[in-house]
């Protein structure tokens, strides 16, 4: 053997222990990750700081990190049906079934509810305020009130076409408009031009920037907001981290997350109300 042939062995052999080396390295620094997973869900869970209250308590229990992708929820449906999510926590139980029968979602779970509520001004000009929402629209469409739509698919918006129809209201009136935005800017614009909006509960005693709006309609059954949560089909992505995303599920649904959720509140004022067990 020569002293070349020799030489070029010798490197070899340090480069195979060196790829063996870096390999291992990269393998534990894998391994030391924390997990993580992306949950999609309704701005409301986000905007109303259910999220920055219970996740922490979550990662304390598990160990796993959570990003959230917060839209409406039909945005939050697309981003499960594309396998962008590992976990769709949302607000619209028909949509929520289309999901799972579809084939999109496994583990559907009940998580909790609250309620909507009509906002508007103080002085009421349409006369809306009551417990019966269907009469509350129908009168602001008869006056051209100004309303805010969320127009975004959302769980909210959804309810919203839900009462509209429900109250036989084809013309909204001149004063409807979309806004395709959260509940938090469509409160803003309701706020800033006096102009009456659906929004949830939670998200409504979270708002700051309430300036003349109060809270006009409440208390009808038709109201009632749930929350679902579910997995999102790893049959159909199979790179969606089901053990972790299961952990999440079962997390709120179990005592301690259903705890957690109640004892979120905002000035001793409940926004969400855990019903996983019924």
């Amino acid at each position: 053997m020569t002293r070349n042939t020799r030489i070029a062995r010798i490197r070899r052999s340090l480069a195979g222990i060196a790829t063996v080396t870096i390999g291992l390295f990269a393998a534990q620094a894998i391994a030391q990750q924390p997990a993580s997973i992306v949950v999609a869900s309704t701005t409301s869970t986000e905007q109303s700081g259910l999220f920055g209250h219970i996740l922490p308590q979550f990662k304390q229990a598990t160990g796993i990190d959570v990003k959230v992708v917060a839209l409406g929820t039909g945005q939050a449906l697309d981003v499960g049906r594309r396998g962008d999510a590992d976990v769709v926590f949302v607000h619209d139980a028909d949509a929520e079934r289309k999901f799972v029968d579809e084939g999109h979602g496994i583990e559907h779970r009940k998580v909790m509810y609250n309620d909507f509520v009509l906002i508007g001004p103080k002085d009421d000009p349409a006369a809306a305020k009551g417990k019966d929402i269907t009469g509350a629209l129908q009168k602001l469409a008869a006056a051209n009130g100004n309303f805010v739509s969320r127009g975004d698919k959302s769980g909210t918006h959804a309810a919203e076409l839900r009462y509209w129809k429900a109250a036989g209201v084809d013309n909204k009136g001149s004063g409807y408009k979309e806004c395709g935005c959260g509940m938090g800017p469509a409160l803003n614009m309701a706020a800033s031009s006096g102009a009456y909006v659906l929004a949830d509960r939670g998200t409504w005693l979270s708002f700051k920037n309430r300036a003349d709006l109060a809270v006009l309609v409440e208390g009808d059954t038709r109201l009632f907001n749930q929350y679902g949560v579910m997995v999102v089909n790893p049959e159909r992505h199979p790179h969606v981290k089901q053990a972790e995303a299961r952990k999440f599920v079962e997390w709120v649904v179990s005592p301690a997350g259903q705890e957690a959720i109640a004892a979120y509140k905002i000035e001793g004022e409940q926004l969400f109300f855990p019903n996983a067990g019924q």
